[in-house]
């Protein structure tokens, strides 16, 4: 694994996908620069359109409880404005109430989360994978599965 911080996010019109990464030993500052270019791109987005997302964590390691603490919620609470509900919140009751709209009438229709936690992201795969949702450890088994995704 690549130990440089990346912080990334990318709308591909050919292909539908967001591309979203952030990996590396990341502080609270590189998590807000990530969350502000996801936001940035997902608003840019052209109203009533519809995109699939890759969140790429592979790499991830943040430096402080308080940069872990600001990363994790930033997918959930930024796809439920895009009518998307990640699978894994059925871990957390608190999360039940959480409202899922849309933003100009733009829409999530799949998602793909990648982590190198291969434990993790295989019992996730299992409890909440989907057809339209799925986890891996690797980064291009992610990317062919959306590439070839449906949704």
């Amino acid at each position: 694994m690549d130990n440089a911080v990346k912080t990334a996010t990318a709308w591909n019109a050919a292909t539908g996908i967001v591309t979203t990464t952030l990996s590396g030993p990341v502080d609270v500052a590189d998590v807000k620069l990530w969350r502000r270019g996801l936001e940035a791109t997902l608003a840019a987005l052209p109203s009533d359109s519809r995109f699939r997302i890759y969140v790429n964590f592979f790499g991830l390691a943040p430096q402080s409880v308080e940069a872990h603490k600001s990363y994790r919620a930033v997918i959930p609470l930024t796809l439920s404005r895009y009518g998307w509900r990640v699978g894994y919140l059925a871990l957390f009751p608190e999360a039940d109430n959480l409202p899922v709209t849309t933003t100009d009438g733009i829409r999530c229709t799949a998602a793909v989360h990648v982590h190198q936690d291969t434990y993790k992201i295989e019992e996730y795969d299992r409890r909440f994978g989907t057809g339209i949702e799925r986890f891996f450890s690797d980064p291009h088994e992610a990317e062919t599965w959306l590439t070839q995704c449906a949704a």
